[in-house]
């Protein structure tokens, strides 16, 4: 069984797709769909929604109800209370800019366009395409559960917001006894979440909710989340020389962008 969540601000493409989305033969089962017209009742729907009970795939439009972000802003929520959920945009609007933000943001794996030739078969053999390749990530790739995140050595605690490196908790590099502060664990649970994209500045901004971030709080953060993980290492600089050499928190130069890389 597929649990689909669809946000659509048109009746024309809800009556066009429901029955195909209810009926996919995704698996052996039948499919739940939750359709939501507004992006505003989205997000009420999704703060609802029991986190352990979550959708297996969203699909979202991109421009919805004069609002040119709306479906990066859903699809950033989504990830926020589902992180690693396999995200679709299906729009009528498509072309390089508005497909390169598509693809480059949170967890979106595809972008359809609405009035392409068979679209409705189009849209199920990506759909199977997705939930397959996320399936497979979970089985190789780092775990994500309803309350844990695993990526490698490194787990962050959902509920607690806490983070662990070799079973170790992450703590301030220059006061051990006092916990990693929020910032850096926010960041890095973006970073883990969105790997192996790399995360820009504006990225993970949004991710987090931020009106503003700017390069120099994003190195930062990153140099303190770097100190942390090498000080379970004994801080003598071994975490750092991973980063260095391609693993752990990359520093990607470009954009001012970083990834999480597990080691």
């Amino acid at each position: 069984m597929a649990r689909i969540f669809w946000v659509e601000d048109q009746f024309y493409w809800i009556d066009k797709f429901t029955e195909i989305l209810e009926g996919g033969e995704f698996d052996a089962r039948p499919n739940v769909l939750v359709v939501c017209k507004f992006t505003e009742t989205a997000m009420q729907r999704i703060a609802q929604m029991d986190r352990e009970q979550g959708p297996d795939i969203a699909i979202l439009d991109a421009n919805m109800n004069g609002q040119e972000q709306a479906g990066l802003s859903i699809s950033g929520t989504l990830n926020r209370k589902w992180p690693g959920l396999p995200v679709i945009f299906l729009s009528e609007h498509n072309g390089a800019a508005i497909e390169r933000d598509a693809l480059t943001y949170e967890c979106v794996r595809d972008f359809i366009s609405k009035h392409q030739k068979n679209v409705e078969e189009v849209l199920c053999w990506r759909i199977k395409a997705v939930l397959r390749q996320s399936a497979l990530q979970g089985d190789v790739s780092h775990a994500v559960s309803a309350k844990v995140i695993r990526s490698g050595e490194l787990k962050i605690d959902l509920d607690s917001w806490e983070a662990y490196w070799c079973d170790v908790k992450l703590m301030n590099p220059d006061n051990v006894r006092r916990p990693l502060a929020p910032m850096p664990r926010k960041v890095l649970h973006c970073l883990v979440v969105r790997s192996p994209r790399p995360v820009t500045t504006d990225q993970v901004a949004d991710f987090l909710g931020l009106d503003s971030f700017s390069d120099a709080s994003y190195r930062q953060h990153i140099k303190t989340l770097r100190r942390s993980l090498d000080a379970v290492e004994g801080g003598q600089g071994s975490f750092i020389n991973k980063c260095r050499s391609g693993l752990g928190v990359v520093s990607q130069g470009e954009h001012n962008a970083y990834l999480w890389k597990p080691c």
